[in-house]
């Protein structure tokens, strides 16, 4: 097997409540993302985010890099890992500092960023991320690159996004057990954004509901910059338990005819489709309608929209979103979930699915792998920015001993 430093690979391992996925993107010549590897299992000792068994958690990821690294021919040893929960917050902020040069550097970018993200959080509390939103200098606003301009006094504004640290290093400890290093934690629903939305929709203005098996992330950009974040605790787990009551029908089977029968719109279900239905303790199997599921399936799937549609209202960006709404994950390919979401939120819907790669597009062409794709993007976006920056100091390095040679300095 080939190692991932000689072929430029980068790996995204999205671990859920319901499946674990772990994807292999090799960054070509001309910079572009190609799937080469994709590993897929389900999912044990997860709820709604957070680890319940260590064991079992391990086991899960080590299926899935097992079955990545085969279809890949490589040899994994570091991740790109998404963290998702209700232990995730967010909060915008922003930090001001004297232009010190009369033109703005990479250092007062740096030190703006800095301040801003200096939030007093607690020590059981991570930082997970802090990303720019826009910049303004004097009495100019809404600047998105600052390097350069002239100026006495600058001001940043940043979304910053947390984590409990004890999730995250369970989370991590999950890995490491399987040998691996964490490149970096990314939360889901950033990843996500990078794999379904396009830079026209990020100016305009969108909302991505990411709704997995147990929980529902949302974010929101506007002006090209993440504006919102949050995650809802329930997601389409509660779909499969209903199920799964009603008909009397075990967790699994349950599943099984949610992913391949399940309509969020009974409208659009027909009672001349017949599904067979196994019961529990050796009873025999039963009949139903799909319209029967559906009618079953259609109240909780609207109730996890308004959910999520609550969450949008309470961040005060509804009006603002002119894209209007991308539903991913999982539960957001089912039959019907389209119109209901329109239906419910009254504003354009579409259905994400990751974009802008190449190589096995067929495997992650499903809303499902959102995140596991997305944190390939966001992978790659960062191996660039360090690769760019480490050359803009080591030139700036070569210059400066240059300058100062010639001054007589050296």
């Amino acid at each position: 097997m080939t190692k991932s430093a000689e072929r430029n690979l980068v790996i995204g391992l999205d671990v859920g409540t319901s499946k674990v996925v772990a994807t292999v993107g090799e960054i070509t010549a001309d910079n572009q993302l190609s799937i080469v590897g994709v590993g897929n299992q389900v999912s044990y000792g997860m709820d709604k985010g957070g680890v319940n068994d260590l064991n079992l958690v391990s086991e899960s990821i080590r299926r899935a890099i097992d079955e990545a690294e085969l279809m890949a021919d490589c040899r994994i040893s570091s991740v790109y890992l998404g963290i998702s929960g209700k232990h995730i917050q967010c909060q915008n902020e922003s930090g001001v500092v004297a232009i010190n040069n009369a033109e703005v550097s990479d250092d007062d970018i740096a030190n703006v960023i800095h301040i801003a993200r200096s939030v007093p959080i607690s020590a059981e509390r991570k930082m997970l991320h802090s990303l720019p939103q826009e910049y303004s200098i004097d009495m100019q606003e809404g600047i998105k690159n600052p390097l350069g301009m002239s100026g006495v006094r600058m001001e940043a504004k940043a979304h910053i996004i947390t984590c409990s640290n004890d999730m995250a290093k369970n989370l991590e400890k999950c890995v490491e057990r399987c040998g691996l290093q964490v490149d970096q934690l990314t939360f889901s629903a950033l990843a996500s954004c990078y794999s379904v939305l396009t830079d026209d929709e990020k100016e305009l203005g969108v909302a991505v509901v990411d709704i997995g098996g147990g929980t529902m992330d949302i974010a929101i950009y506007l002006n090209g910059a993440l504006r919102h974040s949050a995650v809802i605790p329930v997601a389409g787990n509660q779909v499969t338990g209903d199920i799964a009551k009603i008909f009397r029908t075990p967790i699994s089977h349950a599943e099984s005819l949610k992913v391949q029968y399940a309509c969020a719109s009974s409208q659009m279900a027909s009672n001349e489709d017949t599904i067979e239905v196994p019961s529990v303790g050796g009873r025999p199997a039963r009949l139903m309608s799909r319209h029967t599921l559906s009618e079953v399936v259609e109240p909780r799937f609207r109730e996890l929209l308004e959910l999520a549609l609550e969450e949008i209202r309470r961040s005060g960006f509804e009006d603002q979103i002119a894209a209007g709404l991308v539903i991913t994950g999982g539960s957001g390919k089912m039959t019907g979930a389209l119109e209901v979401a329109e239906d419910i939120c009254q504003m354009p819907v579409r259905i994400g699915k990751p974009i802008g790669v190449t190589g096995l597009t067929d495997y992650v062409n499903d809303p499902a792998y959102a995140t596991a794709v997305g944190l390939l993007q966001y992978g790659r976006t960062l191996q660039s920015m360090n690769a760019q920056k480490s050359k803009a100091e080591t030139e700036g390095s070569w210059w400066s001993r240059i300058t100062k040679w010639f001054q007589g300095e050296f």
